[in-house]
C-alpha cells in the first residue's frame, strides 16, 4: 500500500458517482489535443492546463517542478478514484490516460505523498456517445468477476489468521498471514479506488496521519514478529480485520472499472512492488514481501491478459515487449520459491543487495512499458 490514503468517502455520495464512469465510453468530437491536460506540481501547487473537457478519454501530462516525489489524482467528488499516478520525482514527467462520462471531478497533487492533496475542480462536458469495442466491455466484466473471487477467496483466509491471532496462537497466526493477503494484493487498486478501507487494514507506522489509530494486517505483523505477543488489543483488531475485509468484500461489486484504469492499474501494482516489496518496507517484521510482490505481479498480468487483444491491435510492439518482460520477472520470481505451485518464498531479509537490485530492475523493466498500456487500449 502507498504511505497515506485520501480522505475517507460518504455513502450518499459514491451511490450517486457511480454512474459517471460505467458502461460505453462516451466520446466526443474533440481533436485529441483537446483531451490532454497538462498538471504542473509543484511542493505547494498544482496548476491545471484545462478546466472542462469533453466526455471521453481524458490524458493527464503530468510534470513535477517541485522538490518532492508527488502523487496525481483524477478523483470523483466523493474521494473515490478513477485514475493515479504514484512516486513521480522532482523533474520528472508522467501521462496517465483515464475514461470520465459528464460530471465534475477533481485533479489532486499530493507532495510528499501525504495529506489530502492540493485540489483542482474539473468539469466534464457531454459528448457524442460511442460504443466501446466489445472486447473491452468484455475485458471489464472478466476482471470484476475476477476482483470479486479474490476478496470471496481472501475471507476464509483472513478468518484463519484471525482465530489464530484469537486463540493467541502465534505460530499459527504467522502461517496464516502472508495467504490471508495474497487476494487483497492482487486486487488492491480496486480495494484503493473507495479511499476508506486501505487505510484501515494495510497502513504501515510510516503512513499513519495524524491522529489515526494504527489497525489492520501490519499492526498485528508487528505484534507476532517483533513484539512476539498477543494481548486483548492485538485480538480485537483480529476481529476488525475480519469486519473491514467483509466490508470490502461487499463493495468491490460497486467498483468503477474500465479499461483503462484496469490498465492503470496494473502498473499501480508494479510501483508498490518498486516502492515496498523492494525495498523491504512492506513486510519490514515478517520479511514475507515476495508473497505480496508475487500476488501483484500476478494482479497486474491478469489485466494485461484481459487487455491485450486489443493492446496487441492497436500496438504490437508494446505487447510483444510486454509478454517478455512479464516472463523475465515470473521467471526471476521463481528463484525464491523451491515449488512454483506455492506460494512459500524465500523470507526478504535472506535476499542480499544483489538479489534486491536484480528484482527492481526487472521491475522497472516491466513497468516502463506498462505505463503504455492505458493510451494502447485507449485508441
Amino acid at each position: 500500500m502507498r504511505a497515506a490514503r485520501l480522505s475517507a468517502v460518504t455513502a450518499v455520495a459514491a451511490v450517486t458517482a457511480l454512474a459517471a464512469v460505467t458502461g460505453c465510453t462516451s466520446k466526443s468530437d474533440a481533436k485529441d489535443g483537446d483531451r490532454v491536460i497538462g498538471v504542473t506540481a509543484t511542493d505547494s501547487t498544482c496548476e491545471t492546463s484545462k478546466k472542462e473537457i469533453p466526455a471521453g478519454h481524458v490524458e493527464l501530462a503530468v510534470e513535477n517542478k517541485g522538490s518532492k516525489v508527488t502523487e496525481v489524482y483524477l478523483l470523483f467528488p466523493d474521494d473515490r478514484i478513477v485514475s493515479e499516478r504514484e512516486n513521480i520525482g522532482p523533474g520528472t514527467k508522467q501521462r496517465v490516460t483515464a475514461e470520465v462520462k459528464a460530471g465534475e471531478y477533481r485533479i489532486a497533487c499530493k507532495p510528499g505523498m501525504k495529506g489530502d492533496g492540493i485540489r483542482q475542480t474539473l468539469k466534464v462536458t457531454g459528448g457524442s456517445a460511442a460504443q466501446r469495442d466489445p472486447r473491452l466491455d468484455k475485458a471489464v466484466a472478466a476482471y470484476r468477476a475476477y476482483a470479486q473471487t479474490q476478496a470471496d477467496e481472501t475471507l476464509p483466509k483472513v478468518a484463519v489468521f484471525a482465530a489464530a491471532v484469537k486463540a493467541g496462537n502465534i505460530e499459527a497466526a504467522k502461517k496464516a498471514y502472508a495467504p490471508s493477503r495474497i487476494g487483497w494484493e492482487r486486487t488492491e487498486p480496486v480495494a484503493e479506488s473507495f479511499g476508506d478501507i486501505d487505510p484501515l487494514v494495510d497502513v504501515r507506522a510510516d503512513g499513519l496521519e495524524s491522529g489515526q489509530k494504527w489497525t489492520g494486517w501490519h499492526r498485528l505483523e508487528k505484534a507476532l514478529w517483533q513484539d512476539k505477543k498477543i494481548g486483548a488489543e492485538e485480538k480485537a483488531l483480529a476481529g476488525k480485520l475480519v469486519t473491514d475485509l467483509t466490508d470490502w468484500q461487499k463493495r468491490v461489486g460497486k467498483a468503477v472499472i474500465t479499461p483503462t484504469s484496469m490498465a492503470n492499474g496494473a502498473k499501480e501494482l508494479l510501483d508498490e512492488v518498486a516502492t515496498g516489496k523492494v525495498t523491504g518496507e512492506e513486510e519490514r517484521y515478517s520479511h514475507t514481501d515476495l508473497v505480496d510482490f508475487k500476488a501483484n505481479v500476478e494482479g497486474a498480468q491478469q489485466s494485461y491478459e484481459l487487455l491485450k487483444p486489443v493492446a496487441k491491435e492497436n500496438d504490437g510492439a508494446l505487447v510483444t515487449e510486454l509478454d517478455k518482460q512479464f516472463a523475465a520477472l515470473d521467471a526471476l520470481l521463481d528463484k525464491y520459491r523451491p515449488n512454483t505451485t506455492s506460494y512459500e518464498f524465500t523470507s526478504y531479509d535472506k535476499v542480499g543487495a544483489a538479489g534486491r537490485k536484480e528484482l527492481s530492475d526487472a521491475v522497472n523493466a516491466l513497468a516502463e512499458p506498462l505505463s503504455k498500456l492505458a493510451a494502447a487500449v485507449a485508441k
